[in-house]
This record gives C-alpha cells, sequence and structure tokens, in this order.
C-alpha cells in the first residue's frame, strides 16, 4: 500500500468485470492491466514497486503505463494539500478497467463527474469488498443475499472517499473470538464505523492537475494527450546534428577547463 492519501484511484462508472476487459490491448499491456484492476484503492503504483510484483523489469512496465495511458485506462494527477501548515503535492494514480477519452478525463479531473448514481462499478465494487471478508477470515462469510442487503451502508463508505481497502480493515479490526451473527456484526461495524462526510467542492473547482504519465511534468496549454506530453509523445523536435556537435563540443571544452583549473590550483599550493 502507498503512504496514506496516495496511490491507485479507482475511476467511477465503469463497466462491471468480465473476461474481455482489456483484449483490445497487447499481451504485456492486457497482463498489467489486469493487474491493477484487481489492486485495491490506494496500494503502490510506482514502478518501481510494480516489478517487485510483476514478471516484467521497470522499462517494460513503465513503457506499458504509458501505453495503457494512451490508450485511456489511467491518468497520473497531483493536487496541492497542506500538512501542518506545511503546502505538499499529494500524488494519484487513477485507474479505469473501461478505456475513457481525453474529453471525458479532462471533465472528470476537472470536478465535472460524468457519472450516473449509483454507477455499476460502485456496486460491483462493494458487493465484492464484502464478499472478500469471509475469504479473509472465516467468521465474517455472507450469504449473496447478505453481500446485497449490505450493499447501501458499505456504498456509502466510497461516497465518504474511503477505499475498499480502508473497509475491510474498519470491519474487520479487533474482531471478536467468535461471531455469532456475522450479517449483524457486519451491518453494525458499517454503521459504526462509518467516515464523516468529505466537505463539499464546487463543481467548477478543478480537483487534480494532471502530469505526463512518463515524465510527472505538469500539462501545459493543451499539450497533453493521453495523458502523455508532447514531448514524451516524440512530438517535440529534437536538435539537428550540428546543435549536438556543438553542445557535446561545449561540455568536453568545460570539463577539459575544469580539469586544467584543478591542477593549477593544486599547482600554487605546492
Amino acid at each position: 500500500m502507498a503512504n496514506p492519501g496516495y496511490g491507485k484511484k479507482s475511476a467511477p462508472d465503469q463497466e462491471p468485470r468480465s473476461g474481455r476487459d482489456f483484449g483490445h490491448l497487447p499481451a504485456r499491456e492486457a497482463s498489467i492491466a489486469g493487474y491493477l484492476d484487481r489492486l485495491d484503492d490506494e496500494s503502490d503504483m510506482s514502478i518501481k514497486t510494480l516489478a517487485k510484483h510483476l514478471s516484467y523489469g521497470q522499462c517494460a512496465i513503465g513503457t506499458a503505463l504509458n501505453n495503457l495511458s494512451a490508450a485511456g485506462h489511467l491518468r497520473r494527477v497531483r493536487r496541492p494539500v497542506t500538512l501542518d501548515g506545511c503546502p505538499r503535492w499529494v500524488w494519484h494514480t487513477f485507474f479505469s478497467r473501461t478505456a475513457r477519452d481525453d474529453a471525458w478525463w479532462d471533465s472528470f479531473l476537472g470536478g465535472e463527474v460524468p457519472v450516473t448514481e449509483p454507477s455499476r462499478t460502485a456496486r460491483s465494487t462493494v458487493y465484492d469488498a464484502l464478499a472478500r471478508l469471509g475469504r479473509i477470515d472465516a467468521r465474517l462469510t455472507l450469504s449473496a443475499a447478505e453481500c446485497g442487503s449490505l450493499e447501501e451502508q458499505a456504498a456509502e463508505w466510497f461516497a465518504r472517499g474511503a477505499g475498499e481497502a480502508q473497509l475491510v480493515q474498519g470491519v474487520m479490526a479487533g474482531l471478536p473470538e467468535k461471531v455469532e451473527h456475522p450479517y449483524g456484526f457486519v451491518r453494525a461495524r458499517l454503521l459504526g464505523k462509518l467516515p464523516p462526510e468529505l466537505p463539499e467542492t464546487p463543481r467548477h473547482e478543478a480537483h487534480y492537475e494532471v502530469v505526463c504519465t512518463a515524465c510527472g511534468e505538469p500539462s501545459e496549454g493543451a499539450g497533453m494527450r493521453g495523458g502523455l506530453c508532447e514531448g514524451c509523445r516524440g512530438r517535440r523536435p529534437g536538435l539537428a546534428a550540428d546543435q549536438v556537435h556543438a553542445h557535446a563540443g561545449q561540455v568536453r571544452a568545460a570539463m577539459r577547463t575544469g580539469r586544467t583549473g584543478r591542477r593549477m590550483e593544486k599547482g600554487a599550493r605546492a
């Protein structure tokens, strides 16, 4: 998991999971996308961490994330926060099982959330989280009907900004030695530990600043396409050959001058 407030965030209103979610992607990208899709919110999605858990190197994963961004499945963003009076940036990676175009991402990240309420993905995620409880600890095993009955209470956690990991931890923390009635116990935990409501944010106020998936630099003007800046898409004009040679000559001359200067200083001290 990433530090609190960082890491993965699931985009809203995604299609339910199926065996064809990433069939339009190359094999490597489809494999990595399937792994990302099943990560809990707030999971660490840095290249180094992913490389520790996947059978790909850092370079391959970095390229795959760029391709997933271009295909509309993820965006990297940052937002300013103030902690203990000190301003700092908080970084997130939004992931969407359902591919989105630039217009959708721009609208969503700009504060205009184009979703239906309640979204199908929210219901699916809530149900999965409730079903997982029994797989983690048999004392909290729920039936399909009980999971469905508790969806409304669990969905309120997500509406208040909690991720799946936070919900599971809140329900399972400090379990008694024996749980007589799992349904009643889970329901009481969901209601008793419900997070506080989030403060309202004006819809016209942008929530996040989009950064390039590849280089991490913020977008400038209309230069961002598919979550990548012009340079990382290969559209920034490179230097001509004579400019490259001239720049290299300047660097070599500076290095020679530095070495000569150091020798002169040593001779003077001697």
